[in-house]
């Protein structure tokens, strides 16, 4: 069968083998492998495959900065993740740079054939695993439109890493009114009355706060 040109890299050598064990076996085109972001770069470089499968988080350089990368220098290899990680801005970062697919190492071998001909026919292929991650997300995202104008505001200078004083100076209020504010927006996105919840959520979702 004729399938894509295919480059696989991986800094974790056992995980590596697995993969490259598990494309030869199943008669996939591949080409070239790497062990950190600067060989999986440069096999890209130089094979153009039509496929690189890349961890996201090497040596060197990143799977996600090698997808910019990519984009930047125009090269047409589709790009597909692959992580232990499930934070939401990795996946964001992603979803910007225009990669082709996106999925978790623990479901790599049971979603990567399913990938590879997915992302093959110039369909991007998600994890569905990550998307009923990221649909808990849309639920909590929903909150935000529970938010008044002023408390968006302060959502968005908290994301700043703004302090209270700060925030207070900003919008001429005082330093009691914005904690009144921080904790109002504490309840209504139901987050724990924790240190640093508020500003992690806020960093987690700025894209929303427009």
């Amino acid at each position: 069968m004729k399938t894509d040109s295919i480059i696989i890299a991986d800094d974790h050598p056992l995980l590596l083998k697995g993969l490259e064990d598990f494309l030869t076996e199943k008669g996939y085109n591949l080409i070239g492998s790497g062990t950190n972001g600067r060989e999986a770069y440069n096999l890209i470089a130089k094979l153009e495959p039509e496929i690189a499968i890349l961890d996201i988080q090497m040596p060197f350089m990143s799977g996600i900065e090698i997808a910019r990368k990519c984009h930047t220098n125009n090269l047409k290899t589709k790009i597909v993740l692959i992580t232990f990680h499930r934070e939401k801005d990795l996946y964001y970062k992603a979803q910007e740079l225009k990669v082709f697919g996106y999925i978790l190492k623990e479901f790599a071998l049971e979603e990567i054939e399913n990938c590879i001909q997915t992302v093959s026919e110039g369909t991007p292929f998600f994890s569905p695993k990550i998307t009923e991650l990221l649909s808990i997300n849309h639920s909590e995202s929903n909150s935000l439109k529970e938010l008044t104008p002023s408390e968006k505001k302060i959502l968005k200078l908290i994301a700043k890493d703004k302090t209270n004083k700060e925030i207070a100076s900003l919008l001429f209020i005082s330093h009691r009114t914005v904690e009144k504010h921080r904790s109002n927006i504490i309840n209504k996105l139901e987050l724990e009355h924790k240190t640093n919840s508020l500003l992690i959520w806020a960093k987690e979702h700025q894209h929303e706060l427009h």
